[in-house]
């Protein structure tokens, strides 16, 4: 529970339970001063008579005297009590006992005197005890101790280990270190939001209450500990040095700081382990995943039996129909190479959550710098539709301000293989309508993209390069730049010269004067509405050979 023993937790030896011992009971112990210290812990038991004691120690001594070189004066017991502060002791147990067995009672005043106001507990012997028999009692407790941390430690490897190799998740790792530290513990990230959390006994409401506010007042620690402030939490950090991402608290009390340390520290290497081997692990899936997408997309390199078992291996399951999808990322301005891998990177890991989430499966990998192919697993093609709208909308939902990519979609095909070939058709239609100026859909096919599809795909056909250059070569030549601009807006409003004149492009009269000349530039009447469709498709052809799609 909250503040309560630790499960499994060993004890330390402390003054009190040293005091608690029948030899020293024998003695009439009287706690002279330092009664607050009693629980410090006591890390060896020291037999001393000399006032100079001091330098023997290392500190967290109990040291036992019967004050034979210094009860005699004062003075002497000053300098004794103040050697034992000075080095750190745990505190001081003195028998003063004259040769006939009763109080040295001169020695007991001094002694009292010499405590009165310190704050090292220091505890008088009025009768003779064996100070033999409590080094050894105290000894084999120490040695316990010892030996139970030792043990303790063990146990705490084994459970974290054993966590690590079964790939645990952050929740569970969580959980097994508030079990073993029977307390309350928290996962939260560099901005203070809670990731994981195990309440223990408390109230969960209760442990959160205002969390985000009240652990900004906890500074952050590089290694496991405490730092004093409005409360005092142990901590220990999360993630490697210089790139940490969390940190794991006990923001309660603890009866043993360097046992909960111990365990705390543990918990916070296994979840750093748990996220490098789960980046690992999705880093060698994509590898695999890209590996196989260039081989289907290899003709003749496998048969349909052996892409369908590769691709069961890599866990896309078997369905009726294969859907090819490109999702290509819009450049952003002044973007460089690292920056667009790293939304390409994002969104292919956004992709596997939606795809996930909306229980399908799929096959997807980098076509090029800044384009991901997918193939999406559809039990039946009227499915298609609907997964693939909500697969948009949640990742359109991940982004503030709309989305930053297109999306082209080919024919769903029963084979694999040729659902893999259907790549190069989405990715054309995903660069199509990456260069519309308005994009009213989630994700497009050929159908919707219409006599652009059809120009993309003509693209590199020479016969179509010399009818558009013929159409309009009067107009590229340079010599009147601006008559292009005036035939695609005249052709965007359809022909339509009062239409375009309400757009205030020009005055009327200067209007009709440029659309003259351009058709004397062009050779052809703009009435003619075989005309203008020539026009139309030689400019379409024009603006996609400047302006249109990447490699595919």
């Amino acid at each position: 529970m909250p503040g309560g023993a630790h499960a499994g937790a060993t004890v330390p030896v402390t003054l009190r339970a040293v005091l608690e011992q029948p030899e020293i009971r024998a003695g009439a112990p009287d706690v002279l001063c330092g009664a607050d210290a009693l629980d410090s812990p006591v890390r060896w038991v020291h037999i001393a008579d000399t006032e100079h004691v001091g330098p023997l120690l290392e500190g967290g001594e109990l040291v036992l005297s019967t004050g034979q070189s210094f009860r005699g004066s004062p003075g002497a017991t000053r300098r004794f009590l103040d050697d034992l502060e000075a080095a750190g002791a745990a505190g001081a147990v003195v028998e003063l006992v004259d040769a006939g067995g009763r109080p040295a009672t001169a020695a007991i005043d001094a002694l009292r005197d010499a405590a009165r106001g310190r704050s090292l507990p220091v505890v008088l012997l009025t009768r003779s005890i064996r100070f033999v028999r409590v080094t050894q009692v105290a000894h084999r407790m120490l040695v316990g101790e010892q030996l139970a941390r030792v043990e303790r430690a063990r146990r705490v490897h084994e459970v974290f280990t054993q966590l690590s190799l079964e790939s645990a998740s952050e929740q569970r790792i969580v959980d097994r270190t508030a079990e073993l530290l029977g307390a309350s513990v928290v996962l939260e990230d560099v901005a203070h939001r809670v990731l994981a959390f195990q309440a223990a006994s408390a109230d969960p409401a209760a442990l959160l209450l205002d969390w985000v506010e009240r652990a900004r007042r906890i500074g952050y620690r590089e290694e496991t500990g405490r730092r004093a402030d409005a409360e005092d939490w142990l901590q220990t950090p999360v993630g490697v040095r210089g790139r940490r991402w969390g940190r794991l608290v006990v923001p309660t009390a603890l009866p043993d700081d360097v046992d909960a340390a111990q365990v705390l520290e543990r918990a916070g290497q296994a979840l750093t382990l748990a996220r490098m081997a789960g980046r690992d692990e999705r880093e060698l899936l994509h590898q695999a995943q890209s590996g196989l997408l260039h081989e289907l997309r290899q003709p003749h390199a496998l048969t349909e039996q052996e892409a369908r078992t590769r691709a069961a291996a890599l866990g896309m399951g078997r369905a009726a129909f294969y859907l090819p999808v490109v999702v290509r990322l819009d450049r952003l301005p002044d973007e460089d190479p690292t920056g667009l891998q790293l939304r390409e990177r994002a969104l292919l890991e956004g992709l596997a959550d939606v795809v996930r989430r909306v229980r399908r499966s799929m096959l997807a990998a980098s076509m090029h710098s800044g384009s991901l192919g997918v193939l999406l697993a559809v039990p039946a093609r009227q499915l298609e539709d609907p997964t693939l709208e909500r697969i948009c909308d949640e990742l359109a939902g991940s982004r503030e301000g709309g989305t930053a990519w297109s999306v082209g979609v080919g024919r769903s095909r029963e084979s694999l293989l040729e659902a893999a070939a259907g790549l190069d058709e989405a990715a054309q239609v995903a660069d199509i309508a990456g260069s519309l100026e308005i994009r009213r859909r989630p994700y497009y096919r050929f159908a919707d993209v219409r006599l652009r599809g059809l120009l993309a795909l003509l693209q590199a056909d020479p016969r179509v390069q010399a009818f558009a250059e013929a159409e309009l070569a009067p107009l590229l030549d340079g010599q009147d730049p601006a008559a292009l601009e005036l035939l695609e807006l005249y052709l965007h409003h359809g022909g339509n010269k009062s239409a375009l004149a309400r757009t205030g492009y020009l005055s009327r009269p200067a209007l009709y004067a440029r659309l003259a000349r351009l058709q004397e530039l062009l050779g052809v009447s703009l009435d003619d509405a075989e005309s203008r469709t020539a026009l139309h498709v030689a400019l379409l052809w024009h603006r996609l050979r400047d302006t249109g799609p990447g490699p595919s």
